[in-house]
């Protein structure tokens, strides 16, 4: 199978970055499966319901948030009833919506895509090892299952490490979000599991993390809050990871970075 990972969308730049090179990336590397991470797509903070229908309009098969998954406090109903936008699987019994989800990729192939969330540094949620762990229960690679993802939104890059580590082997694919930097050490376990700590935003660079730099400089000057932060508008860069597994049994085979578009050097697979 061939899937596509695209990192945090920050504001409009990061969803207008989607929008301009995800329809290239479909054909050009003939996807079978497309995830999203849409936490601060509706101007940096949350995501709405409208947002998600345009991204899956593109041609998106599953969105997954993170901290900011409840900004927009209108998506609590959509999540409830939408099982392409999932939150973090360790959110306490209860919250709205679902943590993992299983999905029909182009072919008819069964694609699990499960998020969790880390607790360094983070809100003290529940145990995200336990969480996926529950999420995979009675789904094999091979099995049943022909590709599993698990997107580990979380600060320490230390934590999203042994998290991948820990189900080397279990799972196709294990992949950070949250720094909105991307990392260079996309790698394929030794049991097969493909993993890179943080793939990185889509959004404006000349910025601090997605934002404009004026205000949150300012912040670190001050310690004072001050003025919101804002997206930064200029060109974003589409950042992404690309996955191929095998056929038979849903283990990675090939891993790569994508960016394109905006201020990063511009890579392809």
């Amino acid at each position: 199978m061939k899937v596509l990972y695209i990192g945090d969308v920050v504001g409009k730049s990061g969803r207008k970055a989607v929008e301009t090179h995800l329809p290239r990336l479909r054909d050009e590397l003939a996807l079978d499966f497309v995830i999203v991470n849409g936490e601060n797509a509706a101007h940096g903070f949350g995501i709405t319901g409208e947002i998600c229908n345009a991204f899956f309009d593109l041609g998106v098969d599953a969105i997954t948030t993170g901290n900011h998954a409840w900004d927009q406090r209108e998506i609590i109903n959509y999540m409830a009833t939408e099982p392409r936008l999932l939150r973090p699987v360790n959110y306490p019994e209860g919250t709205p919506g679902r943590g993992m989800g299983v999905f029909e990729a182009r072919g008819g192939k069964k694609v699990c895509v499960i998020q969790a969330m880390g607790r360094l540094f983070m809100d003290p949620l529940d145990d995200p090892f336990a969480g996926i762990q529950r999420a995979l229960l009675n789904k094999k690679l091979g099995a049943g299952m022909d590709f599993i993802f698990v997107d580990v939104h979380a600060e320490a890059t230390s934590e999203k490490m042994a998290i991948a580590h820990h189900f080397d082997g279990q799972v196709s694919m294990v992949v950070g979000t949250h720094s909105h930097v991307p990392t260079a050490d996309a790698q394929i376990f030794s049991g097969g599991t493909a993993y890179q700590t943080d793939v990185g935003m889509c959004g404006d660079y000349d910025s601090v993390i997605g934002m404009t730099k004026g205000p949150a400089i300012g912040r670190f000057i001050t310690k004072v809050k001050g003025e919101r932060l804002t997206p930064a508008t200029g060109e974003g860069t589409l950042c992404a990871v690309y996955v191929e597994s095998d056929e038979t049994t849903g283990l990675a085979t090939r891993i790569a970075p994508v960016r394109l578009g905006g201020r990063l050097i511009e890579v392809m697979p």
